[in-house]
């Protein structure tokens, strides 16, 4: 399997090992643990003293690891007392109750441990619980606009943008390739269906299945509108299905938990704090979203915008949240070190109007942290008015800040 070098999570994660934390990797199945894991297992293969033990639970060799107990017994048999144990386990929340067994061997500093999963609440519940204090995240997301470049051998255009917006960045596309559309998305949609049947359906007992899948198509047309589940409730009942908004919510947590999408919260700039109702959701990859509401460029193309400048933010580590300064709305607050940033974000500066609207929002926020507004507009890009800074959409996919 082709592996890409992704510095920005492994130079993170190098000087936690040794440190007596177990180290989890989560994120959406596909979108690349398990290779950020093999190159993690690789660099420490070369130690002269290591002693490597792996399992991974998406092969059929490791399906007799159904619980702790086994999990405890094939780790002993394969430690090495007098050498520097590693011990990877490749989606591990497909293990019942193995939060006993990293607990017990951390209590006896046996091995460094590091873990994948595909589950939130894996941290939450199973991890939080048990492990508190004991363990570090890092969450894993798809490939960056960057990266897709990079592992799809793509020069930097308009014609890669879109491809990106269309297919997503999980990095086993490579070998499906982007030529054959329809090839393409038919491996999104397994790929959804696969995280959907183990992640969501099966691991929360979902019953009402039609309505998982009515509100997950729904959250997918919606990217950047504010989702009120007590609105979608009261819409169900007009179409005689009966609802309540705490359903809604627990359902949509579900989605949240599998990382299929994010909830991003509002905050309340002048007050400098979050809102709690009404949230925002975007999706994690953006092919597994287009394998649901389709690829209207045309109609969908301000969504996707959005979506890729979201991602983007996360990729860079920024905390993102939906600005409500008085009556307006502020695209994105994006937060880190205790630095601030303000994005808008819009397809094309058309006219005066939406000048007038993705700027003068902007401008009447009056401290002195950055701005930018993020189009397609390539002719103003680098320009500046009254300080905030207009950017095309690839040149904000290969900035830092």
């Amino acid at each position: 399997m082709k592996l890409i070098n992704r510095p920005q999570y492994t130079n993170r994660i190098r000087p936690f090992i040794g440190k007596g934390l177990i180290i989890v990797l989560t994120g959406q199945r596909r979108v690349g643990k398990s290779c950020i894991l093999q190159q993690l297992m690789g660099e420490l293969s070369q130690k002269e003293n290591a002693n490597i033990i792996y399992i991974n639970k998406e092969k059929i060799e490791f399906d007799f690891i159904q619980s702790y107990m086994e999990l405890s017994e094939y780790v002993d048999e394969h430690l090495v007392v007098e050498k520097e144990n590693y011990l990877f386990i490749d989606e591990v929340q497909d293990i019942k109750e193995f939060e006993k067994t990293l607990r017990s061997l951390q209590a006896d500093d046996e091995c460094n441990i590091f873990i994948t999963g595909s589950n939130a609440k894996m941290l939450s519940s199973e991890l939080a619980t048990v492990l508190s204090g004991r363990y570090i995240e890092f969450h894993i997301q798809s490939l960056s606009y960057e990266e897709f470049l990079e592992f799809h051998q793509l020069e930097d255009n308009d014609q890669s943008l879109m491809k990106y917006m269309t297919y997503g960045g999980l990095p086993q596309l490579y070998r499906i390739g982007l030529d054959d559309r329809d090839l393409a998305l038919d491996y999104l949609h397994n790929i959804y269906n696969t995280i959907m049947l183990k992640d969501v359906i099966a691991r929360e007992q979902i019953r009402n299945v039609p309505f998982l899948e009515n509100l997950i198509y729904f959250v997918s047309d919606n990217i950047g509108k504010l989702i009120s589940a007590s609105s979608i409730s009261k819409y169900m009942k007009s179409q005689n299905v009966e609802v309540t908004a705490t359903v809604v919510l627990n359902y949509l947590s579900y989605f949240c938990n599998a990382f299929i999408i994010d909830k991003v919260s509002r905050y309340d700039i002048h007050g400098k704090r979050l809102l709690e109702s009404n949230e925002k959701y975007y999706f994690e990859d953006l092919g597994l979203r287009n394998t649901l509401a389709g690829i209207n460029q045309v109609g969908d193309i301000e969504k996707l915008i959005e979506n890729v400048v979201y991602l983007h933010l996360r990729n860079l580590g920024f905390e993102v949240l939906v600005g409500q300064f008085r009556q307006m709305e502020i695209d994105f607050v994006a937060k880190k070190k205790g630095a601030i940033i303000y994005f808008q974000v819009t397809y094309l500066l058309s006219s005066e109007e939406t000048i007038e609207r993705e700027f003068g929002n902007l401008q009447l926020i009056k401290d002195n942290y950055p701005k930018y507004v993020i189009s397609l507009d390539s002719f103003y890009s680098g320009g500046k008015r009254d300080g905030i800074i207009l950017l095309h959409l690839r040149e904000f996919l290969k900035m830092s800040f």
